[in-house]
């Protein structure tokens, strides 16, 4: 499984042309000449003018707007007063890898994903004193701490310190990943 993202990457990359009749520089020139700036917009664009799934049309909106320069995403979301909580995302990730050697961490601007075949769950520095831990168990009862949350993870925990992150978090968090297998 070593570099299975960038292989699954640049899979999408050589499939753009069959699946949506363009290549990756000819999508470019496209999105660079409308103008718009903001990742949603160009995906919206994509969608709506040229019929292209939302897969491609986020792969093409990512390659638009690179700057060509590496960004530590993690590093950036626990820059300055959320610094902090940089230990106790550590721990998680940590654990994460522990249930399986097909956890894949999966940075975003604001969070970050961690996968099977799919998400189970996000996490994300929700304040500078928080973590907020999403969690994919849907048909879970909220009670205590396992509260609702949205769409993407049905289930939160609030995390303000190491010593939240117990062993009822961690049970939450290895049923999340053996349901998303």
């Amino acid at each position: 499984m070593t570099n299975s993202p960038d292989k699954a990457l640049q899979t999408m990359i050589n499939n753009l042309p069959e699946k949506t009749g363009k290549s990756l520089d000819q999508w470019l020139g496209v999105t660079k000449s409308s103008g718009l700036e903001k990742h949603g917009q160009i995906v919206k664009m994509l969608k709506a003018d040229h019929g292209v799934t939302h897969g491609f049309a986020n792969l093409i909106a990512a390659k638009t707007l690179e700057s060509g320069e590496e960004i530590d995403l993690v590093a950036a979301q626990y820059a300055g007063p959320k610094a902090n909580l940089r230990p106790l995302h550590d721990d998680i990730v940590k654990f994460a890898k522990t249930l399986g050697s097909d956890v894949e961490i999966a940075p975003k601007k604001t969070s970050v994903s961690l996968r099977r075949k799919k998400q189970f769950a996000l996490i994300t520095p929700a304040t500078k004193s928080r973590i907020d831990l999403g969690l994919a168990l849907k048909g879970e009862d909220a009670a205590g701490r396992l509260e609702t949350y949205n769409a993407m993870c049905s289930h939160r925990v609030r995390l303000e310190n190491a010593d939240e992150f117990d062993e009822v978090v961690k049970d939450w968090i290895k049923l999340a990943y053996s349901r998303s297998g």
